[in-house]
């Protein structure tokens, strides 16, 4: 009897939890397909299912989102309105920082540009080194920043390492003991095993962000590896592409750093006031819009912009990514635009350092190249930048995937260019890729597709 009872009750909790994670994981906003796969698992595997829903199915953590602070910016430096684009309105609709005069903006292009524009932002400091990135190796790229940030640490300078728990597995504590003894500190933004019954370890910190005094910017989406920042011009660095900012546009890394480090490091970080008001000069011209995205905001605004740009642009539409996997409406959008005579070209590496992402984009790219556009495979190694042009418009770079984890579950920052010399050397930077890629995406097999379809039901809950 007391048996038929424990069974009775675990079935009763069992059903209970059911309920509940279904009816959480509904009011999560999620793509149906990331929907559908997570209901399957729990109601087909529950054993399985909800355990890992728990675990991993977590996408806002609203508490930190209503409490996200406003960026302060000086008005002086904002684009008017009347100016701005139909993305920018839409941005600030959901209370992201609006697009701002006045910037001066240098892309680096290379293993060798990235590593020298790293270390030269990282020797100008004199007051504080924030540092966000997602890998941080121990190889000997990693040795060496780490102990130019402990020299700087050693100097009086205040030097904060944000690590995420998951990108920087492999590289011990013990890595960055030099760091600490030098006055520095580091934090691991949510470690794997932390806390996982509140659904947070699938939310990683993908941004990387490198700031000098407040004033000084470095983002985009390369790691402190040798594959990305090898100084070495023989080296294979994969190809990527960061960039550096002076002017108001650094403001808003600077609070989204404070804002990651409190939540990591527990720390509250002190902030400069926001400097006065001074003439654009002629290397200032440029116009950029930054939009972070994440568990900590409310609404996926750089999902939105980037769906906002597919159906907007009349005359070409060019993406380069390391991994592919949109939702549906970004498909179709990709789709559409083609069939409407817009050049759409997306290129990506022949093969990822992700299999499981190089069997799921099959599907994808083969039906928006059906429609007509142009899918590209680059050849001759990785190619992990993160690069959208629309038209004469806008621009975008920064940390974020094409790929449902990027949009809809990581913390990533992006940057909008909207004035022409920005917009015009990124789409130099993707007709260069181009002129290496291979034009056409390989037809696939029933067996191969079946492998592909398999993968697609998976990769959403991943």
């Amino acid at each position: 009897m007391g048996h038929f009872l424990e069974s009775h009750l675990a079935v009763i909790v069992g059903v209970l939890l059911a309920v509940a994670a279904i009816g959480h994981m509904l009011q999560q906003r999620r793509a149906p397909s990331s929907a559908l796969s997570w209901l399957l698992a729990m109601i087909l595997l529950p054993y399985v299912g909800i355990p890992l829903y728990i675990m991993l199915g977590g996408r806002k953590m609203a508490r930190i989102a209503r409490r996200k602070m406003t960026v302060q910016l000086n008005e002086d430096h904002i684009l008017p309105l009347s100016q701005a684009s139909s993305v920018d309105r839409a941005l600030r609709s959901h209370n992201v920082p609006a697009a701002m005069l006045g910037n001066k903006v240098k892309f680096c292009r290379s293993g060798r540009e990235a590593y020298d524009c790293l270390v030269q932002l990282i020797d100008r400091a004199r007051e504080s080194l924030y540092i966000s990135t997602y890998v941080f190796a121990n190889d000997a790229t990693g040795r060496d920043i780490i102990h130019r940030l402990a020299q700087k640490a050693g100097q009086g300078v205040r030097v904060r390492l944000l690590l995420d728990g998951v990108g920087s597995l492999k590289t011990g504590s013990a890595f960055f003991q030099p760091l600490a003894r030098a006055g520095g500190k580091f934090a691991y933004f949510m470690p794997v095993f932390y806390h996982p019954l509140r659904g947070r370890t699938n939310l990683r910190n993908h941004r990387k962000i490198a700031l000098a005094d407040e004033r000084l910017l470095m983002a985009g989406g390369t790691n402190i590896a040798d594959e990305y920042l090898n100084p070495d011009p023989h080296s294979p660095n994969w190809q990527d592409i960061s960039f550096a900012i002076e002017g108001p546009a650094v403001r808003p890394f600077v609070e989204l750093f404070r804002s990651d480090w409190s939540f990591a490091g527990g720390e509250e970080l002190p902030i400069k006031d926001f400097p006065a008001t001074h003439a654009v000069d002629a290397e200032r011209q440029g116009i950029v819009q930054v939009v972070p995205s994440g568990p900590d905001c409310r609404h996926d605004g750089l999902y939105e912009a980037i769906l906002s740009a597919v159906f907007a642009a009349q005359r070409r539409l060019w993406i380069v990514t390391p991994y592919f996997v949109p939702d549906d409406a970004l498909t179709q959008g990709l789709a559409i635009a083609a069939r409407r005579g817009v050049d759409v070209r997306i290129i990506i590496p022949e093969k990822s350092n992700h299999p499981l992402a190089d069997l799921v984009r099959g599907i994808y790219l083969r039906n928006i190249e059906e429609a007509g556009a142009g899918i590209m495979l680059y050849p001759d190694g990785m190619v992990h930048a993160k690069v959208m042009v629309m038209d004469d418009k806008l621009a975008m770079i920064g940390s974020a995937n094409m790929d449902l984890r990027s949009l809809f579950l990581n913390y990533e920052v992006a940057v909008i260019a909207y004035s022409p010399a920005e917009i015009a050397e990124l789409a130099l930077f993707i007709d260069n890729l181009t002129a290496k890629a291979v034009r056409g995406y390989p037809p696939a097999g029933m067996i191969r597709r079946l492998h592909e379809g398999m993968a697609q039901i998976v990769a959403p809950l991943v």
